[in-house]
């Protein structure tokens, strides 16, 4: 059931583009996409690209296509088509805001609720080393804060905002009443000049000219809201609602790291896992519903997100279940739309499919078919279903079931051929071939006949039931592999 508010909410999701869109970040954007919906408010994309050496236009074009992949499509923000932006209170680029930044900072230097700090790196590590001599906190020491006339020959090196020390205390949505005692913060850089403002200044500018009601990101960020907090007071902005969301970890409990998974969304997209299922899959990276459903849809998630039930411990990233949920919902996935999905991966991996003219196409719809159930992503439909597209390769051994002798092994694929070409071509089903072939495996053992059976179909000891797969290519490609399979027999009788 759908949180109610009195105000229009207004969330955003604002990423910076210093690398590859994180799972971490994909996460956050649903939570704000469900909450924006939910409410029926606005959902705002900002990036936040005040870092202009690490931020780059590939980065920002990922995020972009990111997010419209999983289908969390935003109200406000960048066009991701290269447009104008869409919305009335751009520009949404961080880096095309200088001159609203700028008049703020000034505001704040005007109040003396800030100042011009000439602090060099070593004077910064001299302070700092004889704060942990005395057994204090590094913080800032405030040596610049009363400055009546700067340093001779001294430029300045950043600007500082005035921390005050309260308490500074809030309700957070989702940790609840949170204080923080701003005595341990020191005097917070916010800029490194007029023009170059940094993160935790930026931000509070733009919630509030955007007119954000409720700020719903990481719990990394919890120690940047006090400081924000009092940074909206200073210039008189309202302070937005708080939700910060559990970290996710690793399975050993550590921050997600490469070392167990990837971090990267767009890993998990090249290695063919749906938009649905990974929108499935991290919306429980920290919820999950009352009736614990673990699969579900967008449309199951709107309706049944809350706020209140998202856990505050950290939410433990699980690959099986990612498998799981994937699997899951390409079972689910209409075959047409599948069939299409996977049709990229079967071209990189260089597989010759027929085409959608072709009068073979259905043979690729019941062999990606034939893989629901067992494949975990796109990637495995693909490699699962590789035997179907071209004659397999294996030695002649392979053919043979455990003691079973090459002449056995041959009288029973001759046997199987038999029955297969007096089979009717519009039978080649999976249970009109398996009565057919009953009699055989009765007589000779089912081992005997079927092992043989499936490898010179497939190529492999572990493919999917021989019948399904004599469904799938057919009755003059299914003969065509067991004719092959006793040639090879004949061919190397030497070897065994």
């Amino acid at each position: 059931m759908a949180e109610t508010s009195k105000e229009k909410v207004r969330v955003r999701i604002a990423p910076s583009p210093t690398g590859q869109m994180h799972i971490g970040t994909a996460r956050t954007a649903l939570f704000n996409w469900l909450f924006a919906r939910q409410q029926g408010g606005t959902f705002v994309l900002r990036i936040e690209d005040t870092d202009v050496e690490r931020s780059k236009k590939e980065y920002e074009t990922e995020l972009l296509q990111g997010l419209e992949w999983l289908g969390l499509t935003w109200d406000e923000g960048p066009d991701a088509n290269g447009g104008p932006d869409r919305g009335e209170f751009g520009p949404y680029r961080q880096s095309e805001r200088t001159a609203i930044y700028r008049k703020y900072i000034q505001q704040l230097l005007e109040k003396g609720e800030a100042y011009y700090c000439y602090c060099t790196k070593e004077d910064l590590e001299a302070q700092r080393q004889a704060l942990l001599a005395a057994g204090l906190p590094p913080r800032y020491n405030g040596h610049c804060r009363n400055l009546v006339e700067p340093p001779a020959g001294r430029n300045p090196e950043v600007i500082r905002f005035k921390v005050p020390e309260v308490k500074v205390e809030f309700k957070d949505l989702i940790h609840g009443k949170t204080s923080f005692d701003t005595a341990l913060f020191g005097d917070q850089v916010i800029a490194k000049d007029l023009d170059t403002p940094l993160y935790n200044f930026a931000v509070v500018v733009d919630d509030a000219l955007m007119e954000i009601t409720h700020v719903i990101r990481g719990e990394d960020h919890l120690s940047n809201t006090p400081k924000q907090i009092l940074m909206q007071r200073a210039l008189g902005f309202p302070t937005p609602q708080y939700a910060h969301l559990p970290l996710i970890l690793n399975p050993d409990r550590s921050k997600m790291s490469k070392r167990f998974a990837d971090v990267a969304l767009s890993s998990y997209r090249e290695r063919g896992y749906l938009p649905d299922g990974i929108v499935n899959f991290i919306g429980l990276l920290g919820w999950h519903p009352k009736d614990d459903h673990e699969v579900f849809t967008r449309e199951y998630a709107l309706e049944h997100f809350e706020m209140s039930r998202v856990q505050q411990a950290g939410a433990i990233f699980n690959e099986e279940k990612l498998d799981f949920v994937n699997r899951e919902h390409m079972k689910t996935t209409p075959i047409v739309e599948l069939v299409t999905l996977a049709v990229p991966f079967y071209e990189k991996a260089g597989i010759a499919i027929p085409s959608a003219t072709d009068a073979n196409y259905g043979m690729l719809a019941k062999a990606v078919a034939l893989q629901l159930g067992r494949a975990k992503t796109l990637a495995d439909v693909v490699e699962g279903s590789r035997l179907f597209f071209a004659m397999p390769e294996y030695e002649a051994k392979l053919l043979c079931w455990k003691e079973t002798s090459v002449n056995d092994t041959m009288d029973a694929l001759r046997g199987a051929l038999a029955v297969l070409e007096a089979h009717a071509a519009n039978k080649f089903e999976k249970e009109p071939l398996l009565e057919a072939l009953t009699p055989l495996t009765n007589e000779k053992g089912r081992g005997v006949v079927l092992w043989p059976l499936r490898v010179s179909l497939s190529g492999q000891a572990a493919s999917p039931d021989p019948m399904e797969i004599m469904e799938v290519l057919g009755k003059d490609e299914s003969i065509a592999r067991v004719s092959r399979a006793i040639e090879k027999l004949e061919g190397g009788r030497r070897l065994f």
